[in-house]
Parts: structure tokens; sequence; C-alpha cells
């Protein structure tokens, strides 16, 4: 079973998205126009990291000026510091393949994204990330502050590039495992379901996995779906999106299974309450700060503003609980806090009629629509992101009463 948990990281680290790339009208200076782009981005990588394969295609038809590469998706400038395929599953309710971007070298939209010059930001935007991830595992930062130069710079490498086995190497050197057996301290990502394929079957081992797990959550609620995702309406601004960074617990509960339908419930009861169970679950909701009873709420009445908070690095003096439900501002350049005001993303305004009650529609991880009954601290392993959060995609729908 471990060579299967091996196999699943695997296709997350080959995973790619077809994209067909087109320059912007208003920067085409040729006649005919040049051809689109046809490319592969790792569902890991970041589009900026593109550039320099995409720049040489459309360098001759440029006007002249400084360039600065940004992306959109139907009009919708993309966030740089969001892996591309946490965009690809997030903007395109129905897989669209190839997907249709176009690329800007001039006229960046600065009131909507941060600034970004190229791969120093995004590798920084990285490390940041990198560093969350370890203070919610860990309680500290220091693994990750402690890096030398050279496995900084190595790590960084490894996750541009897509080199699996040279990450691993440099990662386990962190040991920021997230899951905990038998009371160890967890350092082994690689260690799997149990070999029964049954999960509700599984043995006391694997049932005794604890753990803190990152989850960083996007919500999407779709507009005037009717028979066909196709048709849902596309994202015009990034209001329409709520983002959500929770950290989830994995109890220490001899003979049940910690799933990732009752992680969600623990975050989202109103959305998940099929998998809403046990005292746990309770005390992780109940124990929710004002900042995730205004997301749920938000969520409820799809109006409001997002709350934030900064998570400032090894010397941030954040509670057990202000942890749990702390959201981020994520895509600072500065390795040691993220501030850039852009990067929250706010409820959207809309309010549902009052005929009408919002479910959950799609649950999205890297691209697959996972069962919600598999253990949380398996989909953790094999489907987390190289900083160690786990994206998760979230569709809502309103329904009828």
């Amino acid at each position: 079973m471990q060579d299967l948990d091996l196999d699943a990281r695997k296709y997350v680290w080959m995973g790619s998205i077809p994209l067909q790339v087109h320059l912007h009208e208003s920067e085409v200076t040729t006649v005919p126009a040049p051809p689109p782009l046809l490319v592969l981005a790792p569902r890991n990588g970041y589009l900026p990291l593109l550039t320099p394969v995409i720049k040489p295609h459309f360098q001759s038809s440029l006007p002249p000026g400084t360039d600065t590469v940004w992306f959109d998706y139907k009009g919708l400038p993309l966030k740089w510091y969001i892996p591309t395929g946490v965009l690809f599953d997030l903007l395109c309710a129905e897989p669209e393949r190839p997907w249709n971007i176009v690329v800007h070298f001039r006229g960046y939209p600065a009131d909507i994204l941060s600034p970004c010059e190229g791969e120093d930001s995004v590798k920084w935007s990285f490390i940041n990330s990198l560093k969350e991830a370890s203070f919610i595992m860990n309680g500290s930062t220091r693994n990750v502050m402690n890096m030398s130069k050279p496995d900084q710079m190595e790590l960084w490498r490894c996750v541009a590039k897509g080199d699996m086995d040279g990450y691993n190497r440099i990662s386990a050197r962190l040991r920021p495992g997230p899951v905990v057996e038998d009371g160890a301290s967890g350092t082994n990502l690689g260690k799997g379901l149990s070999h029964r394929r049954n999960y509700a079957e599984s043995d006391g081992l694997e049932t005794s996995r604890t753990g803190r797990i990152p989850l960083r959550l996007y919500l999407r609620h779709l507009k005037e779906v009717r028979d066909d995702l196709a048709d849902a309406l596309p994202v015009e601004c990034w209001d329409e999106i709520t983002y959500i960074n929770k950290a989830v617990e994995i109890p220490k509960d001899e003979g049940s299974i910690f799933t990732l339908g009752a992680a969600l419930a623990s975050v989202l009861p109103e959305l998940f309450p099929n998998h809403f169970s046990g005292e746990e679950s309770k005390r992780s909701a109940n124990s929710s700060s004002k900042c995730t009873k205004s997301v749920l709420e938000d969520e409820k009445k799809r109006r409001g503003s997002a709350v934030t908070s900064q998570v400032e690095g090894e010397n941030a003096l954040i509670s057990s609980n202000q942890v749990d439900s702390v959201m981020v501002l994520h895509g600072s350049n500065s390795a040691q806090t993220s501030t850039d005001q852009d990067n929250t993303l706010k409820p959207s305004e809309e309010v549902p009629k009052a005929s009408l009650r919002t479910e959950t529609e799609i649950v999205r991880v890297q691209g697959i629509e996972p069962s919600l009954d598999l253990p949380l601290y398996w989909v953790a392993q094999n489907l987390v992101a190289p900083e160690h959060f786990l994206h998760i995609c979230i569709f809502t729908l309103n329904v009828g009463r």
C-alpha cells in the first residue's frame, strides 16, 4: 500500500494543465496575429514560471515598453501566488481542456494583483506559505527559518522544476509531518492507508493517526446553473470567492476515522451537515473564533467582508484556537509576513433569495472530486501541495427549500 501511496503522490507531482495561451488583442502589433501557444503547466506550479516559455513565442508581436507579465481568464486577472492547478479547479466549474487563458505584457492591474517581480516573488511567496504550514503543524517556523541558503534554493528549484525526488530529500530535513502515530513525532509523509481497501474497517494503528492539517479552502457560489456546469456564469471578480485558511486537528479517537467530510464539517457545518459527527467535531466548531463565525455567516448570507489575520513568523504569539481559525493574507514578497491587501479574497455580495438555501455541489482537491469518506490523513499525505497546504475548492449552489 505504501507503493500505491507513492504512486498517488507521483501522479500529483506529474499532473499538468494543458493551456492554450493567447496574446491579448490590444498588445498585438503584427499582421497576422501570433497563433496561441499550447503548453503544459504543472498543477503544483505557478503561472509566472511559464514566462520563459511564453515570452519568446509572442516577443516579435509586442509593442514597445517594459514587460510586466500577467494572465487573465475571461477577463478575471489571475492571482499569481495561487498554484495553477487550484486556479483551474476553482475557475472552471466544468474542466476546460485546453484551458484558454490570455497573457498580457503591458497594463499590469496593480489595483487587483499584488506586484510580481518574476520568479523571485513567487519563490518568497512559496517560502512564506511553507512557514505558515510549519507553524500550524509544529507550533514553530524554526525548521524553515534554520534552512541553509543552499537547501532553500534547492527546495525551490525542485518545486519549480517538478523534481519530486529532490524535493523529498530536502523536505525530509524540515520534519514537517502533520501526522503523528502512537504519540511519536510525525516525520514521514510516506506512510499511507491500511492495506484494507475498506476505509471504515481500517485497523487500530491507522485510526491512531493524529496531527494538525493546514487547509486552504476556496468557496465559489455557482450562479444560474441549469443542466450543465459549463453553463455556470464565470467569476467576474475575486470578491465572489471566499478564502479560508484553517488548521484542522485529527483527533486521537480509537475505533473511528476522521474523514475529509468531518474536517470540512468542522469548518463549515452548514455546508456539510451529513458529515458533522462526534464530540471532537463539535468542540472544534464551538471553539472557532469570531473570524470563522464571520465566514460562516457570510457564506450563509452571501454578503459581508472578509476577516483577515496576519501570521507574523517565529515570534508570533498565536494561541491554539487562533491558529485553528486564522484567515491569512497570502502572497507577500517578504519571507517573514504576508501583508498585501489585494490578497484578501472576499465573500460575494450576492444575497440568496429567501426561498432558496445553499448546498455543496462539488469538492475538488488536485483536480479530483474525492469521496468525503476518505481519511483526512491520507488526503493530506497524498494530495497536499509542496508547501504542505491542502488546497480544497468548494462549489455551492442555491437549491429549493
